[in-house]
């Protein structure tokens, strides 16, 4: 294993691999197709909470470039993360299938190259398609699953030192830098070398910060947020008894996570000029997302796997040329679920059968598109979460509407918070003779969610 520094690291871009289109299950949605051509630059990081920037809740925290992509491009302001986990939600992004049909229902499993992912559709059509950054579905190989070029990195929750990447020969290569910006170098010359061939890409950038290590950013971004300078939601409290053993919720951690935030807008700025300095600049979209929140401390928990706002809800920002993205926004209902067919949309490829969500490009192209009713949120299995069983985060099934959040816990347990009234989901109207009817219609609601997701969940059926 050799080891490199940013000034010394250099793309190794992997060969082509080609991949036939494999058998299809129709989850319910026509195959559609919408939208021009473009070359698509997905970024994502990890844990990235959509409370936590400048134009959100968190005026205080430095994100220009989110800002910039929210103000000239479109923005989902209600983007959901269907499971706010790791594996479950990058297998709804890469096969557009719920976790119950793909059996990615925690951390830590392994993605099928039998699924029919969203790079192999891409790559039929003649895409080059990329793959740089942390993976989290087994393996160092994204060729297996339609990816022309593969850089997988392993041990990126140290983020300044000890990742590794694996190059398409060679050895595993031992980084040492901000990895996050040693990836994007990456990224830069993936859009450097697709530019000059001018034929159009499907990049995926999956960033680990703001991930905890927390207290592990830049040392120019951690000076911006001194220990109490930042606030925390007022539904903040201190963690106690075993969840204590699970949670880096107070200081220096909270600033940590938030000096990665700022720390991951550098990056997404470098990715802008490359792209804008491009020859495809007119054809390329930019999109900003992450696969899940964290709480850090609200409700006197940390981390993920809850059904809480802090934990589904994510940016999703797209930026490109006017003709492709309008500057708008809208509060319809994005889930994880949904981005493998807007990615199909954006492009003007077919949408395979094999979808469970709907196709949302319209909405950044055209102003108008899908508005479900809500979206299903689940927690399946934790045996791979940290502590395994001993996690203090609830196993539940539920549904965010445009109002509400309601869930079941694995112990039948109802739970109901009207987001307009109590933003900060403070009262819980789960219990109690006043919202019987409601709670009956979501009852109802959820029981077809879990049917169309191949889905079961037992406290269900005594409620």
């Amino acid at each position: 294993m050799k080891t490199v520094t940013r000034r010394s690291a250099l793309a190794q871009i992997a060969g082509g691999l080609s991949v036939p289109f494999l058998a299809r299950l129709n989850c319910g949605w026509a195959a559609r197709r919408s939208g021009p051509a473009s070359s698509i630059v997905y970024v994502f990081s990890d844990e990235h909470r959509w409370q936590s920037m400048s134009f959100t809740e968190m005026p205080a925290v430095q994100t220009p470039n989110m800002a910039r992509m929210a103000r000239e491009g479109f923005q989902f302001t209600r983007c959901i993360s269907n499971y706010p986990v790791c594996t479950p939600h990058r297998g709804m992004l890469l096969t557009g299938r719920w976790p119950r049909m793909t059996g990615l229902i925690d951390n830590n499993l392994p993605l099928s190259p039998d699924e029919l992912t969203v790079r192999k559709v891409f790559r039929q059509a003649g895409w080059q398609t990329g793959y740089i950054g942390k993976w989290h579905l087994k393996g160092t190989r994204a060729e297996p699953f339609g990816f022309d070029h593969s850089l997988i990195w392993e041990k990126t929750n140290s983020h300044m030192k000890g990742g590794t990447y694996y190059p398409a020969e060679g050895d595993p290569v031992e980084t040492e830098g901000y990895n996050a910006t040693l990836m994007t170098d990456q990224a830069l010359r993936f859009i450097e070398s697709a530019a000059k061939q001018d034929q159009p890409y499907l990049l995926m950038l999956s960033l680990n910060p703001p991930h905890a290590q927390f207290t592990d950013a830049p040392p120019d971004k951690v000076a911006l947020y001194p220990p109490g300078s930042l606030p925390f939601r007022p539904n903040y409290r201190a963690a106690s008894g075993e969840a204590r053993l699970f949670s880096d919720n107070g200081s220096p951690y909270y600033e940590g996570y938030h000096a990665h935030i700022t720390a991951v807008d550098e990056e997404l700025g470098r990715i802008l000029q490359a792209v804008a300095r491009s020859p495809q600049a007119d054809r390329t979209v930019v999109i900003y997302s992450s696969d899940h929140g964290s709480m850090f401390g609200s409700h006197g928990v940390g981390s993920k796997r809850q059904p809480y706002e802090e934990s589904i809800r994510v940016p999703f920002l797209v930026w490109g040329p006017e003709s492709i993205v309008r500057p708008e926004k809208t509060d319809a209902l994005l889930g994880s679920i949904d981005i493998f067919p807007t990615l199909c949309g954006l492009a003007g490829l077919e949408v395979p059968d094999s979808c469970c969500g709907q196709d949302f490009s319209p909405w950044i192209s055209r102003g108008q598109g899908p508005d479900p009713d809500d979206q299903f949120i689940m927690h399946i299995a934790k045996d791979n979460a940290s502590g395994g069983q001993r996690h203090p985060a609830p196993l539940f099934r539920g549904i965010r509407n445009r109002r509400y959040t309601y869930f079941i816990t694995g112990d039948g347990a109802e739970h109901l918070f009207d987001n307009d009234a109590d933003p900060y989901q403070l009262n819980d109207l789960g219990a109690g003779p006043n919202h019987t009817e409601i709670r009956g219609r979501f009852r109802d609601r959820l029981r077809a969610h879990l049917t169309r997701a191949r889905d079961t969940f037992e406290p269900l059926s005594t409620t």
